[in-house]
């Protein structure tokens, strides 16, 4: 089961639609709407946790900066940080880079959507607190912040695009077989596989309820990248899951910016 939360033009409020047809028809309690016609809000209303450094990628990429000050040792326990709401977007949604900011980081992620509490869950049931999954952009602004969180750079408005739907964890065999895609104006500029992944989905949900617990619509993301593909303003960008959905957003420049 695929589903999404859109508005509709003559309906109140963000509705639950059913997906079919790979996305262009949605239906509403038995009513059919082209997609085209609505729009996207994030598929799921909780909290976003990304998590970094859990790809071999990533930890290649970081080479001797793992072994020096602050980190001293490649990381022994998830790393989090949280995407808050202000960031949270849907499919089709344009994002305004922040004043004086010409390009963003376009880093990918397979959303892990919680159906249920998840407390101190073990691998082996993991995903019996899963919902389901999406696609994730993590809009980041390149940075070196290795002294102090990088609040800023990942947390500006709109910086979380999400979506297009949700699809039911029944309908995915194993995510970590995943491949995760970021065209940027249509030309593939990035593609990973989630066997990559240091921790795979079930064992990353069981370190991270180990000391926090995740609640229904919370989303755990997997497979953030340190190196990400730059998108500037008047991009297109989509993240591109095969099996979940193709998430797009359009890049734009400071709001402030274009009202002077």
């Amino acid at each position: 089961m695929r589903t999404a939360r859109i508005c509709v033009p003559g309906m109140a409020g963000v509705v639950a639609a059913a997906v079919h047809d790979g996305g262009a028809r949605l239906v509403i309690g038995g009513r059919s709407v082209a997609s085209a016609g609505v729009r996207f809000e994030p598929p799921c209303e909780g909290l976003v946790y990304g998590v970094i450094l859990n790809d071999q990628d990533s930890l290649h990429a970081m080479g001797a900066q793992l072994h020096s000050a602050p980190y001293k040792s490649p990381p022994q326990a998830p790393v989090l940080y949280i995407k808050p709401y202000n960031t949270h977007v849907g499919h089709g949604s344009t994002v305004y880079l922040p004043d004086g900011v010409d390009r963003v980081q376009v880093c990918a992620a397979l959303g892990i959507v919680f159906g249920g509490q998840a407390t101190r869950v073990s691998e082996g049931s993991a995903m019996e607190a899963v919902r389901g999954f999406t696609a994730v952009a993590d809009l980041t602004l390149p940075h070196d912040s290795l002294h102090r969180p990088p609040i800023r750079e990942k947390c500006f408005d709109g910086s979380c695009p999400i979506g297009p739907w949700l699809v039911g964890r029944e309908q995915v065999s194993d995510p970590d077989a995943l491949e995760v895609l970021v065209r940027i104006n249509g030309t593939v500029q990035q593609q990973r596989s989630l066997r990559g992944l240091v921790r795979g989905v079930s064992r990353l949900i069981a370190d991270v309820t180990e000391f926090l617990t995740l609640y229904p619509g919370d989303v755990l993301l997997a497979g953030v990248p340190v190196q990400a593909p730059i998108a500037r303003a008047g991009d297109a960008i989509a993240v591109d899951i095969p099996g979940i959905g193709q998430l797009e957003a359009h890049i734009a420049a400071s709001a402030e910016g274009a009202r002077r």
